[in-house]
C-alpha cells in the first residue's frame, strides 16, 4: 500500500466516478493528492472523505484562469508533481442530424482543450520521471451511434498521448492513456433521462461486454495506479484497456 509513497499527484475531475475512485486509491498508496472539481459541495465532500493528504481546488479545466489557480496552489506545496491524471471530461448523446455548435464546442472544450492545457500548465511542475495519465474511452473506436463528438474527443486524446510521449521522453516523463469501457458512474447513468432508463442502459451496455457486466470505477482506478507508479516504468505512449474485453470483439 505504498506505490506512491512521498509522491504528489493531481486528479482533475476528481469528485465523482473514476476520478474520485482514483484519488482515493492514490491517497491509500501514500500520495498527497490535489483534486479539482467544478461543484464546491461535491469537492468538499470528496476532500472530507480522502482526509488530510488531499487538497481540493474548485476549478473548471476549460477556463485558463482557473487552471492557473490550480497550479499556483500546487506550487505552494513546493514539491512539484509526480503524477497527473487528466480525467476531467464528459459527454452526451447527439446524432449527426441533431448536433449543435454549442454541444460540439462544450464537449471539445472540456475533453480536449481542458486536457491539453492542463498538461501544458503542469509541465513546469513535473518532476523527473513523472507520469501523466490521460482519460481515454473505448468509444473512440467503437462507433457508438449518437456519441460521435465524445468519441472524437477521445480519439484526439489518443493522438496527443503519442506526441507528448515523444516530446517529453528526454525529461523522463511518461504519458499513457487509460481506456475504460462502460463503467458504472454518475456520468454514464446521467446519459439516460431517468433512473429507470439508467438501469436499463447499464444492463444493456453490460450485456454487450464479453465479461457480461459494466465495470466499476475502482477497477479503472487500479489501472491508473499502475500507469502512475513505477510498476509501468517502461510504458509510454501506450493505451491500457479496462473494458471487460470489449475492444477484442
Amino acid at each position: 500500500m505504498n506505490a506512491l509513497q512521498g509522491k504528489v499527484a493531481l486528479v482533475t475531475g476528481g469528485t465523482s466516478g473514476i476520478g474520485r475512485a482514483t484519488a482515493r486509491r492514490f491517497v491509500e498508496e501514500g500520495a498527497v493528492v490535489f483534486v479539482t472539481g467544478r461543484r464546491a459541495a461535491e469537492l468538499e465532500a470528496t476532500v472530507a472523505e480522502l482526509g488530510p493528504q488531499s487538497h481540493g481546488i474548485r476549478a473548471d479545466v476549460g477556463r485558463p484562469e482557473e487552471l492557473a489557480e490550480v497550479f499556483a496552489r500546487i506550487e505552494e506545496l513546493g514539491r512539484g508533481l509526480d503524477v497527473v491524471f487528466a480525467n476531467a471530461g464528459g459527454g452526451s448523446f447527439a446524432t449527426l442530424a441533431d448536433l449543435t455548435p454549442e454541444h460540439f464546442d462544450e464537449t471539445f472544450a472540456t475533453n480536449v482543450r481542458g486536457t491539453v492545457f492542463t498538461v501544458q500548465a503542469a509541465l513546469p511542475h513535473l518532476n523527473q520521471g513523472a507520469s501523466v495519465v490521460l482519460a481515454g474511452s473505448s468509444a473512440a473506436t467503437s462507433g457508438t451511434p449518437a456519441f460521435g463528438v465524445y468519441a472524437a474527443t477521445k480519439a484526439a486524446i489518443r493522438s496527443f498521448a503519442r506526441t507528448w510521449a515523444a516530446e517529453l521522453a528526454e525529461r523522463g516523463v511518461r504519458v499513457n492513456v487509460v481506456v475504460p469501457g462502460p463503467i458504472d458512474t454518475e456520468g454514464l447513468r446521467g446519459l439516460a433521462p431517468d433512473h429507470g432508463q439508467a438501469e436499463q442502459l447499464v444492463k444493456q451496455l453490460g450485456s454487450a461486454v464479453p465479461l457480461g457486466r459494466v465495470g466499476h470505477p475502482d477497477e479503472v482506478a487500479a489501472a491508473v495506479l499502475f500507469l502512475a507508479s513505477d510498476q509501468s516504468s517502461y510504458m509510454t505512449g501506450s493505451e491500457l484497456f479496462v473494458d471487460g474485453g470489449d475492444e477484442q470483439q
